[in-house]
């Protein structure tokens, strides 16, 4: 029996359907097909770089990602390093090298030099690294790519001052202090920067 017209333009609305949720599940699993469209690109990548060379990817105020550094002192050596992030995920291992909105890791610099590349909220920041005197600890948020987030030219970050001294002698009877206490010889602060001015 012939088809008739209506009876085609079923078959081949048919075979759309089953061929656009195949096309849409390639898509999905991150592999692009050639000739597909790359993403569309994230912010403004700038001829500005920060301290370490990497170049910045500018974005809005309104969906720029934020981070806040928190230092306690390790009761037993060292210091706990804890941020908290606003608008940003850390990237799990293999996630490619594309900028993605709000994604990316969090570099931790101790006096300018490149300490620990996090993919996490917690750290723990060897004694070592941050010998007696005052120290400054950063937290920078970083692209895929390796460009670093910025808002109006500056990077986003923030930085905990650390300062170690040499600890006072035990005195009787001893003074009750909190942990942190100049009594203990270390004490951090923190506060957001931006590019390394406070940010109010």
């Amino acid at each position: 029996m012939p088809r008739t017209p209506w009876t085609r333009r079923t078959l081949t609305a048919l075979a759309a359907c089953v061929l656009l949720p195949l096309g849409a599940a390639d898509c999905t699993g991150g592999h692009a097909r050639s000739g597909a469209p790359s993403p569309a690109p994230v912010g403004k990548v700038l001829d500005d770089t920060d301290g370490a060379g990497r170049h910045l990817r500018e974005v809005g105020t309104k969906n720029a990602p934020a981070v806040d550094v928190e230092v306690t002192p390790d009761p037993h050596d060292g210091w706990d390093v804890r941020l908290t992030f606003r608008r940003f995920h850390c990237s799990a291992p293999g996630a490619g090298r594309a900028a993605v909105t709000g994604h990316g890791l969090a570099y931790l610099f101790v006096d300018g030099h490149e300490t620990a590349r996090l993919r996490s909220y917690g750290y723990h920041l060897p004694g070592r690294l941050v010998p007696r005197g005052t120290h400054h600890l950063t937290a920078r948020l970083y692209a895929d790519d390796g460009t670093v987030w910025a808002v109006h030219g500056k990077p986003v970050q923030s930085t905990a001052d650390i300062t170690v001294s040499d600890p006072e002698p035990a005195q009787s009877p001893a003074p009750t202090s909190s942990p942190g206490s100049a009594r203990s010889g270390r004490k951090a602060s923190s506060a957001p920067t931006m590019g390394g001015a406070p940010v109010r």
